[in-house]
């Protein structure tokens, strides 16, 4: 732990956005979190979470369940609907080390940014530098590298590859690397 927030807490060292207040849920404080997990595990086994805030400080979850794809939770000192709506947009974090585990062939969103991205050619398409839901699956979004030769137009343009087994042929966190079936021209 490194930092200290306002009121003299330790701010772990590896906290992981999972999500963000979409907005308030119903009269009495609580929350609305939309998370960047289906199942939502970081943040419903977490009893503490991060909230950038007005200012980024801990807060305690009282109470927390799944309410459609999100998640609703109760925090101590989100009273009412004006407080909780006060934290509309607020991202959400908890320490990374706190996050369950996965299997070998599952992966948390936060380990796959920054990774490079290799076609099968051994063509480098760019690194992960977020990643989004369609619904069905999830979508890395890769940005190309600028090379200095390229047209900067090109170079500069996204690739939105679909997380699914038909494109990503591995991931190997050890190398900093994911190896797609994608084209240089896709």
């Amino acid at each position: 732990m490194t930092d200290q927030n306002a009121s003299g807490v330790q701010v772990p060292d590896d906290l992981a956005q999972v999500g963000f207040v979409f907005g308030a849920y119903g009269v009495a404080g609580w929350v609305r979190i939309r998370p960047f997990s289906e199942d939502a595990d970081a943040l419903l086994k977490v009893k503490t979470w991060w909230i950038d805030k007005p200012s980024l400080h801990d807060v305690e979850v009282k109470q927390c369940k799944l309410h459609g794809g999100d998640v609703v939770a109760q925090l101590a000192g989100v009273t009412d609907r004006n407080e909780a709506e006060a934290l509309k947009g607020a991202a959400v974090s908890v320490p990374r080390s706190l996050f369950p585990t996965l299997s070998d062939d599952e992966f948390y969103w936060t380990e796959l940014i920054g990774l490079d991205v290799e076609n099968l050619q051994g063509e480098h398409l760019g690194k992960v530098t977020d990643m989004m839901s369609n619904g069905p699956q999830s979508i890395l979004r890769v940005t190309p590298a600028a090379l200095p030769e390229a047209d900067p137009e090109v170079a500069a343009q996204e690739r939105l590859i679909p997380f699914v087994e038909a494109f990503v042929i591995k991931v190997d966190k050890a190398a900093n690397k994911i190896t797609v079936d994608w084209g240089l021209d896709y």
